[in-house]
Formats: structure tokens, sequence, C-alpha cells
């Protein structure tokens, strides 16, 4: 029989890989999609390493076509999605007048169309089953604006709309949507060398930590159907807390 599939669109050399090695302790077959699918191979044999089945996808999520077949080849050659979780981020920082259209328009492919696409193809697979969970990575910028993120927190903001919506039409047919708001920098060597005095200021649990993100996210999948959460946010306990 074939086992039950994980796929992480968007597996990052922090979060996303963080998560794939959680679902795969769990005994899950692990799919890991980023478009280039090479720089996924030290996470797939990692996991194999320690007795995981992980599998590599090089996909360009904002092509209909590509997550199309994505999505169809895991369901057919590997085993029935369990988990989907859409991770792609796109955050980027300009002036509104120094905002180009194409930038915009980019960042909305990638950190919006691109879920959209996602949970479309997620859904078609999990709804006749009547189960399954689907995560749509958001981030602080998906509640509230702020200066100079216009194309992020549009995009963002469009993304949250889409996983309330998904919500409401598959939660009563057995689709657990699941909105995280990552609200708070995460621990990787971009935010390290970017924001080195932020780091340097706090102590060493003072940033999210990549590995207890993926523990939560895998309890949210594990929560009885009578007690599911749609959105939760999450940050170390000093970041001040800035969406409500």
């Amino acid at each position: 029989m074939k086992t039950r599939t994980a796929l992480i669109v968007g597996a990052g050399d922090s979060l996303g890989s963080a998560l794939a090695r959680r679902f795969a302790r769990e005994g899950l077959t692990v799919c890991v999609a980023r478009r280039n699918a090479e720089q996924l191979e030290p996470l797939v044999e990692s996991i194999r390493a320690e007795g995981g089945n992980a599998h590599a996808f090089g996909c360009d999520a904002r092509k209909e076509d590509q997550i199309v077949s994505l999505f169809a080849a895991i369901e057919n050659d590997l085993g029935p999605l369990a988990i989907v979780v859409f991770n792609i981020g796109a955050n980027i920082q300009f002036g509104l007048r120094e905002t180009t259209a194409q930038k915009y328009y980019k960042v909305w492919e990638m950190a919006c169309f691109s879920g959209f696409l996602t949970g479309r193809e997620a859904a078609k697979y999990m709804v006749p089953r009547g189960e399954g969970t689907i995560f749509l990575t958001g981030a602080t910028a998906s509640i509230r604006g702020g200066e100079g993120f216009s194309a992020f927190a549009g995009a963002k903001h469009g993304l949250r709309a889409l996983a309330q919506s998904m919500a409401r039409e598959f939660g009563k047919q057995g689709l657990h949507i699941v909105h995280p708001v990552i609200d708070g920098p995460i621990d990787t060597p971009f935010v390290r060398e970017r924001f080195a005095d932020l780091v340097a200021s706090r102590p060493a649990d003072g940033l999210l930590a990549p590995n207890d993100i993926a523990d939560t996210y895998w309890y949210m999948h594990t929560q009885k159907r009578s007690a599911w959460t749609f959105e939760f946010d999450i940050r170390p306990w000093l970041e001040p807390v800035t969406n409500i």
C-alpha cells in the first residue's frame, strides 16, 4: 500500500526544510518543491539518511500546468496527500513610488496566486477522501500593512482571504484549512546577516526556531476536528505583539 504523503511548496532552507524533516519523522513520504530541484538534494539526502522517505520536484508554483502536473505525479506515483503546505514568502521592501508594476505583480504571483493554485489542486484530491490538512503560511503582513511593504502585504492579505474562503467551503467537507501567521524573524542565515544588530541584542531563543515552528504545524495537523484551529500566530517570547 502507498503511504500517506506530505507536500511542501516553497521548501526553502529554513522553515520548509524543518517541516519536511518533521513530517518524515512521523512516517509520511515527503515531497518538497521549489523552482530548482537540485537545491533540494541535500535536504532529501539528509532525510533519507535518517530513515525517511523524501522526493524533490522542480516546479514554478506560478505556472498552472506545473502545479497540476506536480499534484498528479505525487497522487499517482507516491501516495495520497495528507498534508499540503504552501510556504512561498516573496517578502520584499520598496517604497510605493519605487514599486514597479512588474515587481508588484510578481510578488502577488508568488505569495497569493501560487497559493490559489496549490490550494485548489490540493482540494481536488482531498475532498473526495473527506480528509486532509492544507496550510497557507502567512506573515505579520497578512494582518496589517507596513511602510515599504505594500506589495507583500497586499499579496499576504489576499492569501489570508483565500484561506478564509477555503475554510468555509471545505471545512464541512472534512478538510482542515490552517493559516499560520509567522509574526517575527525566523532564525536563518539571511536574518542573522541582514539584521545582525537585532540578533545580537537577543538571547539564543529570541528568534523563531524553524524546528519549533514545525512542531506547531504538526500539532495543528493532529487536532481533532471537534476543536480545529483555523488561524494562529506564532512568535518568540520577547517579540512585541503587533497584530492585535
